[in-house]
């Protein structure tokens, strides 16, 4: 076996009573990926943030290369060789790659001096593990995935031999996380450490050489990873049988519930992104919008939703016209049984220094179940957000902690649960299992379906064309704006990806 780069021992953290790692033992072989896997608030990225740093053990031991290893700060993990690309990065956006790369290590008293010896290794390291970015581009110019090409930059200019990535695809599209992967290996075969915290578990099989599973805050299994099977791991994850695959019978589709027709959409920069979309969603399915990030499909449904103003076309809802060219109001729109799962949950879903209980009726609070008169009934706010907790499994279990502190994919489960449990008629998903674990995933896919067959009408946007497939009734593929074909859910993912790269329809049936 190869020597342990990383060994924690005993470790154990406690938040008040919420126990996040209960004495966890892991070793992890130098020059390997180690993928460790979880539910959301498993203790996982809890776990790497006591070895980074961020966190200190309330008892345990990490040692490094063999040598105890007292970690108190990111500096002292720094200085061990140890570096983290965060979920959600840590970069700032008006700054230069260059700028953010050598922020805290700047190199030198006088700054240019410091910056000229930083492009120059800057360059060594993206030759050589093919990390390509320019170093002179602003942060928030450049697409997720460069973004993240960033953070590993960031990590080896500081002299990082383990690199702890956190959840690293749950903002990248399909092929950026194919690139990420192929970088991974790179630094593997260069003799870096990789440490895999993730929830997918195909991404486990694909690119881990060993994982270790975590359930409730301790180690329950460490595997081979050309040993086990996906189904071992979900298991293991969730301590019962979990259905990997969505069963669901056939629609009944009713009455129209939603049309768009010729629907164009600028974004903020006057570029179109929606070009005369026209379709419909009936009572009773769902319709899938497949296609790559960056496509139109963040705009188009943020138009529906009257959350972004429509250049031309028209929406109706319930045969009533929804004024997306000029006054949509999304208050307006939820009155009406419109509900809206954004995309984004931290900027437009939650606001995350509120409590659990005053985002589980985040939009709705005025409802007179939530009121005492001119006042907001506190009891009943409260009580109906422990509702929504032991129904969508949301951990911790407590509705007065503050939203930020919970888990990416816990905040999800409370988005989710505010705008389904509102009984909307139509229900409009963008990525309804971003960043949620595959137990939660099972519980999710089974409440859309439920909503389809309750006589909903579900408009799902997801980059997860195994979920488009499984969940959808229909599937419409956006290519650069328009709308370049349909397809059953037996289409294949072949077919699919053919019209998403832009194939035209005629071509992608041969």
């Amino acid at each position: 076996m190869a020597q342990a780069a990383i060994e924690l021992k005993g470790i154990n953290k406690s938040f008040g009573a919420v126990r996040a790692n209960r004495d966890i033992d892991i070793e992890i072989a130098q020059g390997t990926i180690h993928g460790i896997i979880g539910e959301n608030g498993a203790g996982k990225s809890t776990l790497m943030s006591i070895l980074y740093g961020f966190y200190q053990a309330d008892s345990g031991e990490i040692f490094v290369k063999g040598e105890k290893a007292s970690i108190h700060t990111p500096n002292d993990a720094i200085a061990a060789g140890i570096g983290m690309v965060h979920q959600h990065f840590m970069l700032v956006e008006n700054f230069t790659v260059l700028e953010n790369i050598i922020l805290g290590a700047e190199g030198a008293s006088l700054l240019n001096k410091g910056i000229a010896r930083a492009r120059s290794e800057l360059q060594r390291l993206e030759k050589e593990y093919g990390l390509e970015v320019d170093p002179d581009a602003v942060i928030e110019q450049l697409p997720v995935g460069l973004q993240q090409r960033v953070e590993i930059l960031k990590a080896l200019y500081r002299g990082a031999e383990i690199l702890i990535l956190d959840e690293p695809t749950g903002v990248l599209t399909p092929p950026e996380a194919d690139h990420l992967f192929r970088i991974l290996r790179m630094l593997k075969d260069q003799g870096k450490t990789i440490v895999l915290i993730t929830h997918k578990l195909r991404e486990i099989m694909a690119v881990t050489d060993n994982v270790s599973v975590m359930r409730q805050g301790t180690i329950v299994a460490t595997r081979k990873t050309a040993s086990t099977t996906v189904e071992e791991l979900a298991e293991l994850m969730v301590g019962r049988r979990v259905l990997l695959q969505v069963e669901k019978g056939a629609a009944k589709p009713g009455d129209f519930k939603l049309s768009v027709k010729n629907l164009t959409v600028k974004d903020g920069r006057g570029v179109t992104m929606v070009d005369d979309v026209s379709f419909d969603v009936r009572a009773g399915e769902i319709v899938g919008i497949a296609g790559v990030a960056g496509n139109g499909q963040s705009e188009l449904i943020e138009a529906i939703a009257g959350t972004r103003k429509a250049e031309t076309g028209s929406v109706t809802m319930d045969g009533n016209p929804i004024d997306v060219t000029g006054t949509a109001d999304p208050a307006e729109l939820r009155k009406r049984g419109l509900a809206h799962v954004p995309e984004d949950r931290h900027h437009v879903g939650l606001v995350l220094p509120f409590e659990e209980n005053e985002n589980a009726i985040l939009g709705y609070h005025d409802d007179p179940k939530f009121l005492n008169g001119a006042f907001l009934n506190i009891d009943a706010i409260r009580g109906d957000a422990r509702e929504k907790i032991e129904k969508y499994d949301i951990r911790p279990a407590d509705c007065r902690l503050r939203t930020a502190n919970f888990s990416g994919g816990n905040q999800q489960k409370i988005v989710l649960a505010r705008e389904m449990e509102n009984d909307p008629g139509v229900l409009i998903v963008g990525q309804p299992t971003r960043g949620v674990d595959v137990g939660a995933i099972e519980f999710i896919h089974k409440q859309l379906i439920a909503m389809r067959d309750q006589g909903k009408a579900v408009l799902l946007i997801s980059v997860e064309l195994d979920e488009i497939r499984s969940l959808s009734d229909r599937i419409l593929v956006m290519f650069d704006g328009r709308i370049v074909g349909e397809r059953g859910p037996d289409a294949t993912e072949g077919e699919l990806g053919l019209l998403m790269a832009g194939v035209e329809a005629q071509e992608a049936a041969e």
